[in-house]
């Protein structure tokens, strides 16, 4: 039988908080007609909490045994998304696409390195200024005549 401790339960709500707010501010995106929306933005926050959890557990085991940095994987999570954000980006003769979806990815995937941490507060106010960012200042976008 598969019993739950505390533990197993914080973890849980680490990773389902971190799914809700990347999910959060995917649907923005999907809203807007972007490629990298609901789904893309879910699977990168839920990845980047659950390789934070790992990172934080891999130095609670080996603490004692050799030099741990924990913040080695959160370092990579931020570089690898940053290949995955590369790759919504695209030139054409009037200019460049997908900046804006590549930054949110990219910023998603802090959202989950934070819930990782169970820092659910700057996880969350990031995840609101994300939204403002995407929906309100589009619209200042827009007014000013850029679009």
């Amino acid at each position: 039988m598969l019993t739950f401790t505390a533990y197993d339960v914080d973890v849980a709500v680490r990773l389902i908080v971190a799914t809700l707010l990347g999910g959060l501010v995917g649907l923005e995106r999907e809203w807007q007609g972007k490629q990298a929306g609901f789904r893309t933005h879910a699977l990168v926050c839920l990845g980047s909490a659950l390789a934070m959890i790992v990172s934080v557990e891999i130095y609670e085991i080996y603490k004692n045994v050799t030099v741990v940095d924990p913040s080695r994987i959160a370092s990579q999570v931020i570089t690898g998304i940053g290949f995955l954000g590369a790759g919504t980006i695209i030139r054409f003769s009037q200019g460049v696409r997908g900046l804006t979806t590549a930054a949110g990815i990219w910023a998603t995937a802090g959202i989950g390195l934070a819930c990782g941490l169970a820092e659910y507060k700057p996880a969350i106010i990031a995840a609101v200024l994300m939204l403002i960012i995407l929906i309100v200042f589009s619209k200042i976008d827009q007014a000013v005549g850029r679009k």
